[in-house]
């Protein structure tokens, strides 16, 4: 293996939904799969022992649920980056697992590109929320101090160009640059150039905080 391969453990307590995750995930030449958990508990451990890049872990599980887990890890191996991965998109699951320092949140109806998509965004250190959960976010979190958070919103968004405020506007929709780039009839690639510089003008550190920002403006 070569010093770019991300180094994965699953962590879900149904034997089957763990050989699926690894299926997809070892189809990706730069993911290698190098242990599976049952439970939480065993998930901490394996990160101890392996030292993976990223860990998947699954919220409903025995011995140890999966937010549980995930602070567990970020007090044990603060360097592991964390995805929640589950059926369950209560936002306050997403804002938990957020909260606890999780590296994102992944529906387990994810496409498979998404999913290792998301992995890679992990590892590279990036926030990833999917589309749904980005929504839930968003949401909640639009609910307090939204005249202050507005004004201040507005004048960072003014100092957009107009397509990179309409790139920002979806974002804000939660949609993944794919989804952007058929609504905006732009190619993928140019919705990621727009949204690198959006994230560069406006000091953002990832596209949630963009999305928060979007809502914020009203976009």
């Amino acid at each position: 293996m070569t010093a770019e391969v991300i180094r994965v453990v699953i962590a879900d307590d149904e034997p089957l939904i763990r050989a699926g995750i690894r299926m997809i995930l070892t189809s990706a030449p730069d993911i290698e799969v190098v242990a599976e958990a049952a439970n939480g508990r065993e998930a901490v451990d394996l990160a101890r022992s392996h030292a993976p890049d990223v860990v998947l872990l699954d919220i409903q599980m025995p011995v140890m649920d999966g937010l549980t887990a995930l602070g567990e890890l970020r007090r044990a191996v603060p360097e592991v980056r964390a995805l929640i991965l589950t059926t369950f998109g209560e936002k306050e699951n997403v804002l938990r697992a957020l909260g606890e320092g999780g590296a994102g949140f992944l529906l387990k109806d994810s496409a498979p590109g998404e999913l290792i998509g998301a992995v890679r965004a992990a590892a590279a250190g990036d926030a990833y929320l999917s589309p749904g959960a980005t929504r839930h976010v968003v949401d909640q979190l639009a609910s307090g101090k939204a005249a202050v958070r507005g004004e201040v919103a507005r004048r960072q968004v003014a100092e957009l160009s107009e397509r990179e405020r309409g790139v920002l506007a979806l974002l804000g929709e939660g949609l993944s640059n794919a989804e952007a780039g058929r609504r905006l009839h732009m190619s993928e690639a140019t919705v990621k150039t727009y949204v690198s510089r959006i994230l560069a003008k406006l000091g953002c550190e990832n596209r949630v905080q963009a999305a928060l920002l979007a809502r914020d403006a009203g976009l």
